[in-house]
C-alpha cells in the first residue's frame, strides 16, 4: 500500500495539528508530510518543528496569485490536505487538484461561515441558548463551512456554561474525532463500506 501524506494548514496555535502529527506518529501507512501557515508567527509552527514536521510559511500573492504552494504540493505528492484551524479562504486551484477537508466547532449549518471561528463560535452558541454543539468535519469548497459534511459529533450546552466551557468541550471532541476521521478517510474502508457521517451523543 502506498504510503499516504497528508499537509496540514493551520493558522494559530496548533494544538488540533499537533493532536493529529501525535497521532499519527507511528503510522506506516498515512504520514503528516508538512505543515503550512498563512501567519510567520503561528505557534503551531513550533510544534510541528519541534516533532520533526517539515513546515512552509505562506503569503496571500504566493497562495492566490501564483502556482508556488500548489506546486509544492504536488511536488510532494500530498495525497490529502487538512485544515486545522486555518483562516483563509482555499483557492479554486487547489480546490481541484487536491482532497481538503476541514474541522469547525460546531455543528454546521448552524454558525458557519466568514468570520466564524474559535470564541467566536462558542459566544454565538451560548447566547443563542442552544442546549447542544459539537463539531463538524467537511469537505472543502469554495464558499466557507460550505462543503459536504463527512461527520458530526455533539456536546450538551448547560444554561451556566461559560464560551470558555463550551471551547473546552468542544476541544475535546475535536482531539477525540478529527485524526480519528481522517485515518478513516484515508483508508480502503471509507471507500467500501463504512460511512462515517453520523451523530455520537
Amino acid at each position: 500500500m502506498d504510503l499516504k501524506k497528508i499537509a496540514i494548514f493551520a493558522s494559530g496555535s496548533g494544538t488540533n495539528a499537533q493532536k493529529i502529527i501525535e497521532y499519527f506518529a507511528d503510522n506506516k501507512a498515512i504520514t503528516i508530510d508538512s505543515l503550512w501557515s498563512n501567519n510567520p508567527d503561528a505557534y503551531a509552527l513550533k510544534r510541528a518543528a519541534a516533532m520533526g514536521i517539515e513546515t512552509y510559511v505562506f503569503n496571500r500573492l504566493q497562495l492566490y496569485d501564483t502556482p508556488e504552494v500548489r506546486q509544492i504540493l504536488h511536488k510532494r505528492g500530498i495525497d490529502l490536505i487538512v485544515l486545522a484551524g486555518f483562516l483563509w479562504l482555499v483557492p479554486e486551484t487547489l480546490i481541484n487538484d487536491f482532497t481538503i477537508i476541514n474541522i469547525h466547532p460546531a455543528l454546521l449549518p448552524k454558525y458557519g461561515g466568514k468570520g466564524m471561528y474559535g470564541m467566536k463560535v462558542h459566544r454565538a452558541v451560548v447566547n443563542s441558548g442552544d442546549k447542544e454543539t459539537g463539531i463538524s468535519i467537511h469537505y472543502v469548497d469554495n464558499i466557507y463551512d460550505n462543503g459536504k459534511l463527512i461527520f458530526q459529533a455533539k456536546c450538551p450546552v448547560y444554561a451556566d456554561d461559560t464560551p470558555e466551557q463550551v471551547a473546552e468541550k468542544v476541544h475535546q471532541l475535536e482531539y477525540e474525532y478529527f485524526p480519528v476521521i481522517i485515518e478513516r478517510l484515508l483508508t480502503d474502508r471509507v471507500n467500501n463500506n463504512y460511512n462515517p457521517l453520523h451523530d455520537v451523543k
